[in-house]
C-alpha cells in the first residue's frame, strides 16, 4: 500500500528536478576564496574549460604567486599540446584576481579553499552569505570538516555543499562531492553538472568524518606506519609490496610524505574524534615524527630523506 505513493512522489518529483536541472546548468561564473595551492588549481581549472572566474586572496602577495604559477601551469598544458595557445589565452582571460570579498556577489556559485579550521571558515561562510545573491551555492573544497557544521553559519544551509577536489586539482580527475544534511537536491546536481564540466569523474559521499578517499586512505596510511613502528619490514618493502602487490602509484609512505605527514595526523585525529573507534588511533611514530618537524617532502625529511636537488629527489625517495 505505502509503496504506491512514495514511488509516484518520486516519479513526479524527478520530473520537476530534469526541468530545474536544465534551468540551474549554467554556472557561468564563479568564486574561489583562498589563492594557495588547492585555491589557484581549483581557478585555473575553471578558467580552462570556460568559466569565468574570481580568485580572492587577502594577501595580494599571495594572489600574484597564484597568477604566476597559474600561467605557466597554462603554459606548460600548451607546449605539451594538451590545449591549444588560443584554448591557453582564453583561459588567462577568464581569470580575475581579487582582494575584495564584494567582487564575488556576482558568482553563481563560490568554492572556498582556504585554511583547514571550522572556525575560519564558519567565519567566512557567514560573510559570503551576506555577499552571494541568493541563489548562489557555496561550496567547500575542505578535506575534513563537517559540511553540515559549516552550513549552519548561513542562511541558506540547502545551498551549501561539500566539493573535495584532489591535490593537483588540474591533473586530477576525480572531485568527491560531499552532500551535507539539508545539501538540496537542486543544489546536488548543479554541483555535480558543473564538476563534470570541469572534466572531472564525481563521486558522492554523505557528511561523515574523512568523506570516502580520506576514511580509507589514512588508516592505510596509519597502518603502513604501524607496520614500520612494530618493525615488520623496511619502509622500502612497505612502499614496494603495495606498489607492485596492490598497484598503487605510490607507495602509502612515500603518498604520506608526498601529503604532509602533518595533514595525514590531523586527518587520523578527525577520524578518531568522528567516529569514535579505536582503529582510527594515530601511530605513535607517525606523532613522533610531526612533533620532530619531518613533515614530509616540503620539509626535506620524512620518513625518507629528500635531497634539496629536486632531479634527485625522485631516487632517494626509493633509496
Amino acid at each position: 500500500m505505502k509503496a504506491k505513493p512514495s514511488y509516484h512522489h518520486h516519479h513526479r518529483r524527478t520530473t520537476t528536478e530534469e526541468k530545474r536541472k536544465r534551468k540551474m546548468l549554467e554556472v557561468k561564473r564563479i568564486g574561489v576564496v583562498g589563492s594557495g595551492q588547492m585555491g589557484s588549481g581549483i581557478a585555473q581549472v575553471a578558467a580552462m574549460h570556460g568559466i569565468d572566474v574570481w580568485l580572492h586572496d587577502l594577501d595580494p602577495q599571495a594572489l600574484s604567486k597564484a597568477s604566476s604559477s597559474i600561467s605557466s601551469s597554462i603554459n606548460r598544458f600548451v607546449s605539451k599540446n594538451h590545449i591549444s595557445q588560443v584554448a591557453g589565452a582564453d583561459a588567462l582571460k577568464r581569470l580575475r584576481l581579487t582582494t575584495d570579498l564584494e567582487d564575488l556577489q556576482l558568482a553563481d556559485l563560490i568554492i572556498e579553499a582556504i585554511v583547514e579550521s571550522e572556525d575560519v571558515k564558519k567565519s567566512l561562510f557567514a560573510q559570503l552569505d551576506r555577499i552571494a545573491k541568493s541563489s548562489a551555492i557555496l561550496a567547500s573544497n575542505t578535506s575534513s570538516i563537517s559540511v553540515t557544521r559549516l552550513a549552519t553559519s548561513t542562511s541558506r544551509p540547502r545551498q551549501v555543499i561539500g566539493m573535495h577536489f584532489m591535490n593537483p586539482p588540474p591533473v586530477m580527475k576525480l572531485i568527491e562531492i560531499v552532500r551535507g544534511a539539508d545539501t538540496s537536491e537542486e543544489t546536488f546536481v548543479a554541483t555535480k553538472a558543473l564538476s563534470e564540466r570541469l572534466g572531472k569523474v564525481v563521486i558522492t559521499s554523505h557528511d561523515y568524518s574523512g568523506f570516502i578517499v580520506n576514511r580509507i586512505l589514512m588508516p592505510m596510511i596509519n597502518e603502513a606506519f604501524f607496520a614500520l613502528y612494530t618493525g615488520v619490514a623496511t619502509k622500502e618493502d612497505i612502499d614496494t609490496g603495495m606498489k607492485l602487490g596492490t598497484n598503487h602509484p605510490m607507495g602509502p609512505l612515500e603518498l604520506a610524505d608526498f601529503i604532509g605527514l602533518d595533514v595525514c595526523l590531523s586527518i587520523m585525529r578527525v577520524l578518531h574524534a568522528g567516529l569514535g573507534d579505536n582503529k582510527y588511533a594515530p601511530c605513535p611514530l607517525l606523532v613522533q615524527y610531526v612533533d620532530a618537524g619531518r613533515l614530509g617532502r616540503k620539509r626535506g625529511i620524512g620518513v625518507y630523506e629528500y635531497s634539496k636537488d629536486p632531479r634527485s629527489t625522485k631516487s632517494s625517495s626509493r633509496l
